[in-house]
């Protein structure tokens, strides 16, 4: 049981420094930078730019709060689910569920508090986005690498499907 406690720990760790990490970089480019307002920070490959953003990536479902509150809701639920299914022997998985549960929760700030999310990472050729969405990114890049390598069915040579165990 003891392994689950900390377990559950290490996800609120990740988490919470994602969520405080998110948080002081967006206070830091509202502070030194105006709405729209852009400096380059490695030439023209990245610039912070100032924007607020009402909706989803790309821009999807502005003025859906509700929608965002759910959602962001049922991150928590399903991290603190898989938190205590993955195994004390998983802490990419765990930081995985803490990374994505911590930019759930920054970006759920950022709604709540203002009405819409402040991104600024700008690289020219995406649209512009903040470190909260880098944390659900990365974070559900190491779940999905997590439940590929230990819940997928190996392939021997013969052709047949093995679990791994």
């Amino acid at each position: 049981m003891g392994h689950v406690r900390r377990d559950y720990g290490m996800v609120l760790a990740w988490a919470a420094g994602t969520l405080a990490v998110d948080q002081a970089a967006k206070w830091a480019v509202s502070r030194w930078l105006g709405p729209g307002e852009s400096v380059g920070v490695a030439g023209r490959l990245i610039r912070l730019t100032h924007v607020t953003n009402p909706g989803a990536a790309f821009g999807l479902f502005q003025g859906r709060q509700e929608l965002f509150v759910a959602a962001t809701l049922l991150v928590f639920v399903l991290a603190v689910v898989m938190a205590g299914r993955v195994g004390p022997k998983s802490g990419l998985a765990l930081a995985g569920l803490g990374l994505a549960a911590g930019g759930a929760a920054g970006n759920l700030v950022d709604r709540l508090r203002t009405g819409s999310v402040i991104d600024f990472i700008d690289l020219s050729v995406w649209p512009v986005f903040n470190l909260a969405d880098t944390g659900i990114v990365v974070g559900v890049a190491l779940l999905f690498w997590y439940l590929v390598r230990h819940h997928a069915p190996a392939v021997s040579a013969e052709g047949d499907s093995r679990s791994r165990s």
